[in-house]
């Protein structure tokens, strides 16, 4: 057995070290690498944040044909005013269920009235200042010729990757200074990326935040078409958690920078979730904005309006595979990476990032590293034959053992060796006198006589 240990104990601790290496390779994670947490932020939120346009359309006529200079600035107006804005948004469910501000939305949202005897205030005011005369005097004039005939409401949703689509209103809440600054609103779409809500009442002051939307500054003639459907992300913390609007409604003091255009994008923690909307800017000091004292609607408030379009805020598939994608990506696992990346583009093709990402993907394939989950079944059927190489080495060793020879076990003392038989012909003591001479050879011949005579005349008689 000895002999058998030394060869079969070192070759079965050997099968188990490839158990174990086998175990400890499969559940390696992709490292993500050296990924500022602010960047996996920015990568993960960007394609869920989208630009808001809501506006009317006013159509104009004017009834004094006697006045040509005043139909001329309205032929360059085309017989028409626009009221309303855009601002920002994020999208909550994969079939397109959008949160933001009610503000950002209010234009669509006001009636017919309202809505003209706003575009009119505008249209004087264009007035005012081009013909050089006070505002109460063209307010007079233009409301004496000029009559609205029709208005036209128009609420467009612009994703990050182009697709502009009709927004629908389906919970509404009321502008700034009029109640919850909150809307739902409702796209059509499907496996959309989206950002999950979180727990305003979880938040404390100085926690780090980021602000995301399209903010009107970061707009420029020396921009190109298509940064205009980059969103931005601003740091920042939370500066107070307790205040509240002149209604009683909540607000989240914050001191990331934002401007007109990221009212309704949203606020997001460390975790990537929805804190809170922002919603407007403190005052001006001077005439001037002063930026770092700005307010958000917080996310329990959000939830309210959530709840009442009988939304659910639930991950899609496309973003499992895009945040999968990313952590392969940033581990150097690109081979892998490009699998989630193209996946993401059957599912969903117009994801704003996806396509970036293969390509540059592709570019780093021949520097992928090797993900060894990948050989699952390889390994387990390694192990498999490892395992019963050692079942057989651990019976073979211990279980079969060589016979010993039997050995006979004394009962008790060793009995007298009985003498041999002696031979037929062996002399006796004939004549007793304690000894064997010629005298007893001689009688043993005379006895073998007569035995001989008697013999002879017994057949005689026959």
């Amino acid at each position: 057995m000895k002999k058998r240990a030394l060869f079969t104990i070192p070759f079965s601790l050997l099968l188990i070290a490839v158990i174990v290496a086998s175990f400890f390779l499969i559940n390696i994670k992709p490292a993500e690498g050296k990924i500022a947490q602010a960047q996996k932020l920015a990568e993960y939120t960007k394609p869920a944040v989208v630009r808001i346009v809501d506006y009317a359309i006013v159509q104009w006529q004017f009834n004094n044909p006697d006045d040509p200079e005043v139909m001329a600035v309205l032929n360059q107006l085309s017989y028409q005013s626009v009221v309303g804005g855009s601002g920002s948004g994020a999208i909550i469910s994969s079939d397109g269920y959008i949160v933001t501000n009610a503000h950002v939305v209010e234009a669509t949202q006001m009636k017919d009235e309202d809505i003209a005897n706003a575009a009119f205030e505008q249209l004087v005011g264009i007035m005012a200042d081009y013909f050089k005369v006070d505002y109460e005097t063209a307010y007079q004039y233009m409301l004496t010729y000029t009559q609205y005939t029709g208005i036209q409401k128009v609420l467009k949703v612009i994703l990050p990757g182009g697709d502009v689509l009709d927004g629908e209103v389906k919970s509404y809440g009321a502008p700034i200074n009029e109640g919850k600054d909150v809307s739902v609103l409702k796209i059509e779409g499907k496996n959309l990326p989206t950002l999950p809500l979180g727990n305003s009442d979880d938040i404390q002051s100085q926690d780090n935040i980021w602000v995301s939307g399209y903010p009107a500054a970061a707009d420029s003639d020396l921009l190109s078409p298509d940064s205009s459907l980059i969103s931005s992300m601003n740091a920042g913390q939370i500066s107070a958690t307790s205040k509240k609007t002149e209604q009683g409604s909540p607000v989240i003091q914050i001191n990331a920078a934002a401007t007109h255009g990221n009212s309704g994008g949203p606020v997001i923690n460390e975790k990537g979730q929805i804190i809170g909307l922002l919603t407007f800017r403190g005052d001006t000091v001077n005439g001037q904005e002063v930026q770092g004292f700005n307010f958000s609607v917080p996310v329990n408030t959000v939830k309210e309006f959530v709840n009442q379009a009988g939304v659910r805020n639930t991950k899609s598939e496309t973003d499992k595979l895009y945040k999968e994608g990313l952590e392969l990506y940033w581990g150097g696992y690109y081979k892998h990476a490009l699998d989630k990346f193209e996946a993401v583009q059957r599912i969903y093709p117009n994801h704003s990032e996806i396509k970036q990402y293969i390509a540059n993907s592709e570019k780093k394939m021949s520097r992928s590293k090797t993900l060894w989950s990948d050989y699952t079944t390889i390994f387990y059927i390694v192990d498999g034959v490892s395992g019963l190489l050692i079942l057989v080495l651990l019976v073979f060793t211990f279980a079969f053992r060589p016979k010993s020879p039997a050995v006979a076990v004394a009962a008790g003392p060793a009995p007298a060796p009985v003498p041999p038989p002696a031979p037929e012909n062996t002399l006796a003591d004939l004549n007793k006198d304690g000894k064997i001479d010629v005298q007893d050879i001689l009688l043993a011949l005379q006895e073998h006589q007569k035995k001989q005579k008697k013999d002879d005349d017994s057949g005689n008689g026959a």
